[in-house]
């Protein structure tokens, strides 16, 4: 795998099945390096495995398309001439798609009513004369008087909150009749889920009174109409989200995070599947445990045998049933990352991801899974070999190693993920097979912080991030050397975020290991990243400790023991690790001389590495290239 041949790695979405689960449809989307975009359209098969798929639309953006409950349409997102997405409906028979939303910054997150006839979504409202006449720098001035006021990848949240809305009914003739505003609270809401009677919506959104000072998020429930009454659910004491209705509506099933007694303490915490009586009689009852595999953010959805979740579990997201008495039922599992699923009509299917390709569908049945795509071609992936090491107090470090082909001895890159409470996987990763292919060998592990192993594993590092991380890490990095295929003499650092951070720790702490470092969207300094980040109001304390402990945890602190080349890659538009956070650690290294250099990408956010713009993701790639050649 070269830079460019990102081009390959296509991605499908969601799936959704038709009421009688004879077809899905889904989305094919790839990265497109002449247009400089991702590019979909819908395409739809048959389950039973009778044909071949066939492209459905050719928008060039259409996503997230839903069948009707009664199989007659499918709704889609597509961009309209202003390129924001907007509602289409889509007769399932085929046709042509006709718009039903109008909204100035687009359509988001929607669902079908029981009757299909209407669809409950979500869209931001401006504030008048903000966002729409193309000349932001001649807007008002914003006056900010919360926390929670910006987020990486989107941008102000104060001055155009997500509201629901409810759509006029479907007309096929192609009319479109005026939306009902069915919320106006200052807060963003969530996807609306109908109740199958159809008379009430329901959503997450923090609406209490304090939400600006904590993390906790309830479930609410009100009519489809405008100006109606919210009814609170839950408590107030979880952080709850991506909610599921049993068929008769008298049971809810919802993922939620227990956040301790102030609402912040979210580190490490492993969310769980919850149950509680929609009509808000009882208490919410966890059916997952702490220790049980992290419910993922796939979602839930309620079947007649248990409620479907995406669970984190050593790398791999599988798919799982839960019953309602809290048992669990691995139906897709090993060697996968499950990246979307739907059930409907005694039939399920998913989206999986492994290690010899980037996601296809399947018919889930007992005892395996049937493919019914086969869209990857035009890159041959690498092997990699799973290893466990052991740290110094004997805790089990699981990870993985791709080696170049040839006896070597090989250059290696020590990879460090994000989070820290997330996971490297079992996927076809485009990092390991860009640096593998060009002659590294590539280690990367999930040291304690990571998740998917249990929420003692995961809050093992509060207080002490970089120097326990730091020791797993190694134990890790050790364990791989001994193969002798690898150069122990030429290895290189390199991660991102919160790998950033651990990437200028060990350049520091443990300079002599390595050769040189590449840092890229990382939190350098804790101080300046309380105020600077869009999640620095809650982030650091729960994480780092007290404030007086920032400097010793702060990797910036130790830049002067830094003695090795060092790279930091950062974009301009970075909310969730702010530009000044890698521009204080350049200045650092530069006045002492050292050598060191800062990448900066145009227009980009955290996620340029992932979801950046094509041409800046094969940049990044050849200029990480091109330091590991001069530096290893």
């Amino acid at each position: 795998m070269k830079p460019a041949d990102i081009a390959h790695l296509h991605s499908i979405s969601a799936p959704s099945l038709a009421p009688d689960g004879s077809r899905a449809v889904f989305t094919l989307v790839r990265p497109d390096l002449e247009e400089d975009a991702y590019l979909g359209s819908l395409w739809s098969v048959a389950t039973d495995g009778s044909e071949r798929p066939r492209r459905l639309t050719y928008g060039l953006r259409d996503r997230a398309p839903r069948y009707s409950p009664d199989g007659r349409w499918i709704a889609l997102l597509r961009p309209d001439e202003d390129k924001r997405a907007q509602i289409h409906v889509l007769p399932a028979d085929g046709g042509e798609a006709w718009k039903i939303t109008d909204h100035p910054l687009g359509a988001g997150a929607f669902s079908w009513s029981p009757d299909s006839t209407r669809l409950a979504y979500t869209a931001r409202i401006p504030e008048e004369g903000r966002y729409v006449d193309g000349t932001p720098d001649k807007e008002p001035p914003r006056r900010i008087t919360t926390f929670k006021y910006r987020i990486d990848n989107l941008g102000f949240l104060v001055d155009r909150w997500q509201q629901i809305f409810v759509s006029a009914p479907i007309d096929p003739s192609g009319e479109v009749g005026e939306p009902v505003q069915v919320t106006d609270a200052e807060a963003d809401h969530g996807r609306p889920v109908w109740t199958p009677d159809g008379t009430e919506l329901v959503f997450d959104a923090s609406l209490h009174s304090n939400r600006d000072r904590d993390l906790y998020q309830d479930v609410w429930a009100c009519a489809p109409k405008e100006g109606a009454e919210l009814r609170r659910i839950t408590r107030g004491d979880l952080g709850a989200r991506s909610v599921g209705l049993s068929e008769d509506g008298s049971t809810m099933y919802f993922v939620a995070d227990e956040l301790g007694a102030d609402g912040t303490d979210f580190v490490g915490r492993v969310g769980g599947l919850w149950s509680m009586p929609l009509d808000g009689s009882g208490e919410p009852r966890r059916l997952t445990g702490t220790e049980d595999p992290r419910v993922s953010g796939l979602g839930t959805l309620v079947t007649d045998r248990g409620v479907l979740v995406g669970v984190e579990n050593r790398g791999a997201v599988e798919l799982c049933r839960v019953t309602p008495e809290g048992e669990r039922v691995t139906l897709l599992g090993g060697r996968v990352e499950v990246q979307g699923f739907d059930h409907a009509g005694g039939v399920t299917v998913a989206v999986a991801a492994g290690e010899h390709d980037s996601g296809e569908l399947y018919v889930v049945e007992d005892g395996g899974a049937r493919a019914l795509t086969s869209f990857f071609e035009g890159v041959e992936p690498l092997p990699v070999t799973e290893l466990v090491a052991r740290a110094p107090d004997g805790h089990p470090v699981h990870g993985w190693v791709s080696t170049p082909e040839g006896e070597g001895p090989h250059p290696v890159i020590l990879m460090i993920h994000g989070g820290p409470f997330a996971q490297y996987g079992w996927q076809l990763f485009d990092e390991t097979q860009v640096y593998t292919e060009a002659g590294y060998a590539v280690v990367y592990c999930n040291p304690r912080g990571s998740s998917g192993y249990g929420q003692e594993h995961g809050r093992a590092i509060i207080g002490s991030v970089g120097s326990l991380t730091a020791t797993d890490l190694l134990a890790f990095l050790d364990a791989a050397l001994e193969d002798e295929r690898l150069d122990g003499s030429r290895v290189g650092v390199h991660g991102g975020s919160h790998g950033g951070f651990m990437t200028t720790w060990m350049a520091a702490h443990h300079g002599e290991r390595f050769r040189a470092a590449i840092s890229e969207r990382a939190v350098n300094a804790i101080d300046s990243f309380q105020g600077a980040s869009d999640i620095g109001a809650f982030f650091p304390e729960p994480l780092y400790g007290p404030p007086e402990s920032w400097p010793k945890e702060s990797p910036l602190t130790y830049a002067d023991q830094i003695d090795k080349p060092f790279l930091i890659i950062h974009s301009e538009q970075d909310w969730r690790c702010p530009l000044e956070q890698a521009q204080r650690l350049f200045v650092s290294l530069r006045r002492r001389g050292h050598e060191v250099e800062m990448l900066l990408f145009p227009g980009e956010g955290h996620e340029l590495s992932r979801s950046g713009l094509p041409s800046h993701r094969v940049a990044r790639f050849e200029a990480v290239l091109d330091w590991w050649r001069s530096h290893l």
